[in-house]
């Protein structure tokens, strides 16, 4: 009893992350925003997050924070919403929401999540927004595959890696009961 106890204190950190890893893994066709965005201080900015139309009825959010599990929600759809210098409008027949933040400080660079909520697992895009000083040329809030490819392949390593461990931990996960098993079965005879 004492062995089965302490193995699943031992594999329940692992089992969670089991757990996470299909929660968390979406088709990156089914939202797209830009990697980057540029804003100057003072200034303002637009980003459009564009979504699958099968999600045109589904809540949209944008939040801040490096990991997109801890991010803290800024502002939230169904209905065009504005909270201090954030806004955010769902244009459901162009199929994307729009977030605006006027009134842009130097402490408002950060990570972003263009993220649309649905059942089971929220579908995410991060987005990248840096603060100058400088006077800086509008850029383009539509994805660009050819500018965003090198931030792409920053992020999209982890992919892969998380099926491997994912796989390697299941069968730790497995083997560990195997032996469990075996053990038992040699202290009954």
């Amino acid at each position: 009893m004492g062995t089965s106890v302490s193995l699943f204190s031992f594999f329940k950190v692992p089992l969670l992350f089991i757990l996470w890893l299909p929660k968390h893994s979406a088709d990156p066709d089914q939202l797209k925003a830009p990697r980057l965005i540029r804003a100057a201080n003072g200034g303002s900015l637009t980003v459009s997050c564009w979504y699958d139309s099968q999600f045109r009825d589904n809540s949209k959010y944008w939040c801040r924070g490096a990991v997109y599990e801890f991010c803290k929600i800024v502002v939230k759809t169904p209905k065009q919403r504005n909270h201090n210098r954030w806004s955010i409008a769902d244009d459901k027949e162009a199929g994307a929401f729009i977030v605006t933040m006027t009134s842009v400080r130097q402490s408002d660079g950060d990570k972003y999540w263009c993220v649309v909520a649905r059942p089971g697992r929220n579908i995410v895009a991060g987005v990248k927004l840096i603060v100058s000083n400088k006077v800086i040329a509008p850029t383009s809030t539509m994805p660009e595959n050819s500018s965003e490819s090198n931030e792409q392949d920053k992020t999209r390593w982890w992919e892969p890696l998380r099926w491997i461990i994912f796989s390697s931990m299941l069968f730790s996960l497995v083997s560990a009961h195997g032996a469990v098993w075996r053990i038992k079965a040699a202290h009954k005879t």
